[in-house]
This record gives C-alpha cells, structure tokens and sequence, in this order.
C-alpha cells in the first residue's frame, strides 16, 4: 500500500468574484523511503499540493489517502492530530521560536504532544546531536547561522518520529554550500533511516540530489521521472 495516494485532486480558490484553479486531477503517489522532489516555477501548484499531502489543506475535489486514512474532508482538528503524529514540516524561514533555544525548540511539538518535559528535552538533544548542533543547543536563534537554525529545524521536524517530511524550499535563503549541507543530512535521513521525504523547491540542482522528480506546470503534473 502506497503512503501517500492522491487521485483526481482538484483545489480551487475564489479571490473575490474570480475563481482560480490551483490543481487540476492531479494523481501522486509516493511509496515509504521515496525522497521526492515537486518542482515548478512559481504559480505552477507545487506549494498548494504540498499543502494538501501535507494536511495543512484539504481538496476541493478529488480523494487522499494518507498511511491508509482518507483525509480528503478531515475536520482542522482531525487535520492537526494527523500532522502532530505523522508529519514532519522544514520551511524555507526557519521558524524558530526567538525567545526558545535551539534546544527548546526542538522540545516543543513533543511538549505539545504531552510528553514529560524532561523526556522532551533528552529526545530534543539527541535529534540535535544527530544534525551535528550538540554544542549548539542552548543558544538562541540569532546566535546560530542560516544554515544551523536549518539544522535546527530539521531536528525539531524529526522529534515525533514522522512518516514523511515535507521541506519547502528548505535551502532558499542559504547560500550554495550551506544548502548542499542541508541536502546532504536529508539524504543521510533517507537513505539510514528510511524517512520519506517530499521536497518543494523551484531550483533544477536541488532537485537532481532527489530520487524522483515531478514537474507542475499550470496546476497539472506534466513529468514525473525517476532519477540515480
């Protein structure tokens, strides 16, 4: 059974007395361990389908089926639980809480999933060490670089143990070599630990470190290819 299957996806926004269609049929599959790069100028659709695997959104028509759950209609409740248990988030701005520490940080989607705050903390430092931030973890935001407040997000993604991670531009405001980092502990993250992985991004060279490549323009899926 796929992890992900997504059939017939249609999402239509209405902005003002304009009807605009972002997706039309999209069909997407994505099998456990896939690292899966969704690519497109901007304007193609590839956010607003990373919004709908992601369950930060729901279809306008059309079915998806995430780890077996249809979540096509899921209520923002039902949407919000599926996320906190299954779902890994990386962001092109960091989102790091100024006033936490990377280590607190990291702590938080465990804090709210009410663990122990002493058990959220040791989980949080060893996802930290696992990005290479173990001499890192209590300082602030603004004492870490572009590429470590990265890191850093990509430790908190990981903490509750996700079924998938979705990166969204994730390397759009590092420089190249801070980005080729960022990619490489993706890659380790895929290929050590089998963790699925769906990479928004608008660069053809992030794109070629995936393993499968699919193409939007205009809202339809126009290539879908494996790659070595």
């Amino acid at each position: 059974m796929n992890l992900i299957e997504a059939k017939n996806i249609v999402k239509t926004y209405r902005m003002g007395e304009t009807e605009v269609t972002a997706l039309k049929d999209v069909d997407i599959s994505v099998q456990t361990g896939e690292f899966v790069a969704i690519t497109g100028s901007s304007g193609s659709g590839k956010s607003t389908l990373m919004h709908l695997l992601g369950c930060l959104d729901t279809p306008t028509t059309g079915t998806y089926t995430l780890d077996g759950i249809d979540v096509s209609q899921a209520s923002r409740d039902e949407l919000a639980h599926i996320r906190n248990q299954k779902l890994g988030f990386v962001f092109q701005k960091f989102h790091l809480l100024p006033d936490l520490t990377a280590l607190d940080n990291v702590a938080l989607p465990l804090l709210y999933a009410h663990v122990k705050e002493a058990e959220a903390r040791k989980i949080a430092a060893s996802h930290l060490e696992k990005v290479n931030l173990k001499e890192r973890m209590h300082h602030y935001p603004y004492q870490l670089s572009g590429g470590q407040q990265q890191r850093v997000a990509i430790a908190r993604s990981l903490v509750n143990n996700p079924r998938i991670i979705f990166a969204d531009e994730p390397t759009g405001n590092l420089d190249t070599e801070t980005g080729n980092i960022i990619l490489d502990i993706f890659k380790e993250l895929n290929e050590k630990q089998n963790v699925t992985i769906i990479l928004v991004t608008h660069e053809p060279d992030v794109a070629a470190k995936t393993k499968r490549v699919i193409e939007l323009i205009d809202g339809k899926i126009t290539r879908d290819r494996m790659q070595s």
